[in-house]
């Protein structure tokens, strides 16, 4: 007697985070982890969304979605009821879906909107639905308080209460959520990364660089990389700073270097494709990013995977991957003298530089590959679908 053959699990993402014609690095890290899990036998849908505020985004080619635009209301309070927005845009579209493939489960990124949208989704079509947060915000609060805060804050705990498996990208944010929230028990789902697209580079390519990849803002730390580059700079006459990425204290931070006398030294690189980000991680001595407010952080894991010593905060997500000296380097957040002692301790040291590197790509090959984060996904699917 033939064995039946198991359905494929149907997965719909609604994603405010997704690739888009012209920018694929948006949202790479929910694009790449969903080709792994179709090539681990589940079925894919993806809804990509954005408020009608912002310009139409077009699919990207390599990573397609459908784009949705939802209406917001302006200022505050608009956050917290954009779910309810979306839920009502989406409805039709997911219904007819639905009716022609059955969703399984429907796997939403961040509380507000999409969590917010799930709810009303799986209400009205009886389809269940898991959330992730991403980020160490973990109750949309914005740094803010007041009216809009609390009300941010009462439907992103709806949201978690409704949902039946929470997904955290670090035991950091599940603490935060269940410190805040504790009828909620949060799942641990680290993000993956690619160890076939990060790869070390040869000791003949590695260049006198530090390279920092991240939004070009306050919280990230460029500043300090850049105070701490001007303390050692004499030291190392040929070396020089990369910076990769967008944002609005791109003009502030070149007027700092400009300031600190290393503007000859420091290259701002805007943003990169994939591949470029990854050449130029194979390239550099030391990656860096002393960033403040990270609930992971999957360019620390790219960074681990090139085989590079990697710089970031204790109290962050990264801490839980990085062991100080052995496969990375921790400094405390803002700690201006201990960055400036790893980059003398590091670039003066290139078999320590190897040794970390290595440590740092087998803990990547270890655990946190794009294929662990699929299985672990998977799973959590299956349990929710039951």
């Amino acid at each position: 007697m033939n064995k039946a053959i198991p359905a494929r699990l149907h997965v719909l993402t609604l994603t405010p985070f997704y690739p888009f014609a012209g920018n694929e690095v948006n949202g790479c890290f929910v694009a790449e982890s969903l080709q792994q899990i179709e090539r681990q036998g589940a079925v894919s849908s993806v809804i990509a969304v954005d408020s009608v505020y912002h310009a139409r985004k077009n699919p990207s080619t390599e990573s397609p979605a459908e784009w949705i635009r939802y209406p917001q209301l302006p200022g505050n309070f608009g956050l917290s009821s954009a779910g309810g927005f979306l839920g009502a845009v989406l409805l039709g579209r997911v219904g007819r879906l639905h009716r022609r493939s059955p969703i399984d489960v429907i796997h939403a990124h961040a509380a507000l909107p999409c969590g917010h949208a799930a709810t009303f989704l799986s209400h009205r079509l009886g389809i269940p639905f898991v959330v992730t947060i991403h980020g160490l915000d973990v109750f949309n609060r914005c740094f803010q308080d007041g009216m809009a805060a609390r009300w941010r804050r009462k439907v992103s705990t709806e949201v978690y209460k409704k949902a039946r498996k929470v997904i955290c990208i670090s035991d950091k944010v599940r603490q935060l959520l269940t410190d805040g929230l504790s009828e909620v028990s949060g799942l641990v789902v680290y993000n993956g990364t690619d160890p076939d697209l990060f790869t070390p580079g040869s000791a003949q390519d590695e260049a006198p660089t530090i390279l920092v990849v991240g939004t070009l803002l306050a919280g990230k730390g460029q500043e300090l990389v850049l105070r701490a580059f001007a303390r050692i700079r004499n030291s190392h006459p040929g070396l020089k700073v990369i910076l990769v990425g967008e944002g609005g204290d791109r003009e502030r931070f070149a007027a700092l270097a400009k300031d600190l006398g290393i503007i000859n030294q420091v290259y701002f690189q805007g943003r990169l494709g994939r591949r470029e980000v990854a050449e130029a991680m194979r390239k550099c001595m030391v990656f860096v990013l002393p960033s403040r407010f990270e609930g992971l952080g999957c360019v620390y894991l790219e960074a681990m995977a090139s085989g590079k010593p990697v710089i970031g905060c204790r109290g962050q997500g990264i801490e839980e991957i990085i062991r100080h000296g052995d496969n990375g380097w921790l400094i405390p957040v803002e700690g201006l003298e201990e960055l400036v002692q790893g980059f003398q301790t590091l670039l003066a040291d290139a078999p320590l530089r190897a040794r970390i590197g290595q440590a740092a790509r087998q803990t990547i090959l270890d655990k946190l590959t794009l294929a662990h984060q699929a299985e672990n996904l998977m799973r959590i699917y299956q349990e929710a679908a039951e």
